[in-house]
């Protein structure tokens, strides 16, 4: 694995802030790639020719960016992380992967028919309740808990949900979304959501609840999905002026 030249020159700024930009631009032209496991720190204080506490300062930074990530334990250490995946919101996330070119997927955990509770009062008396992990080539990034009108859609249980459901609702159904409210805030992974989504309980996560409604203005979906905080960005283009 090619490492930088120790980059910290007097003159050139804080010699943290030198040991970031160069092990980013490292990864960023591939001579460190994603899952690589860097050094321990003495060897890299030792070949940056700083002290553990500054190149503790400068990984840190890495790590809140999202470029590195480091675990404890035996087998733990500093690593390089996959690159996050940037979505246009979080509807039609099949759709999605599929345009960044990974298989899309998902692991259903539950899936019935249940009274709706006081949230979901507007898609009737009774919901179809679909718990699934979504997958990005097979890795977990989201955990998504939605309920379905269950008047609007009958006798969906009974078809594949480990696609995409909105694909499903539109090949069998008249009522499907055309437009969601969702409200995005950022949170930490309980310890129910980090398991499916193999991560830590505490890690960072996005939080998101939506609404989907159909043409009709009839709200078809209520969900409340958690994204990998490690794994996801969202991105948005807004006008100015």
């Amino acid at each position: 694995m090619p490492l930088p030249k120790a980059p910290v020159k007097t003159g050139r700024g804080p010699a943290h802030a030198q040991i970031e930009a160069a092990l980013e631009r490292a990864i960023e032209h591939g001579r460190l790639a994603p899952g690589d496991r860097l050094p321990a720190e003495r060897r890299l204080a030792q070949r940056f020719g700083v002290s553990r506490m500054t190149l503790r300062q400068a990984l840190g930074e890495l790590e809140r960016h999202g470029l590195l990530v480091r675990s404890k334990g035996r087998y733990g250490g500093t690593f390089v992380a996959e690159p996050k995946l940037e979505l246009a919101g979080t509807s039609a996330l099949s759709d999605q992967l599929r345009g960044l070119g990974l298989a899309a997927g998902a692991r259903v955990l539950h899936a019935r028919e249940r009274a709706a509770e006081r949230h979901e009062r507007e898609l009737g008396r009774r919901v179809f309740e679909i718990v699934r992990v979504r997958l990005a080539n097979g890795e977990p990034v989201a955990l998504e808990r939605g309920a379905y009108a269950a008047d609007l859609y009958p006798g969906l249980l009974d078809g594949p949900l480990d696609g995409s459901l909105y694909d499903l609702i539109r090949a069998r159904y008249a009522d499907v979304p055309v437009r969601a409210e969702e409200r995005l805030e950022p949170a930490l992974a309980r310890a129910d959501e980090a398991e499916p989504l193999e991560i830590d309980a505490g890690d960072p996560v996005m939080l998101v609840e939506r609404t989907a409604f159909a043409a009709s203005g009839r709200a078809v979906e209520v969900s409340r999905d958690v994204f990998r905080g490690d794994r996801t960005r969202i991105v948005w283009e807004s006008a100015i002026g």
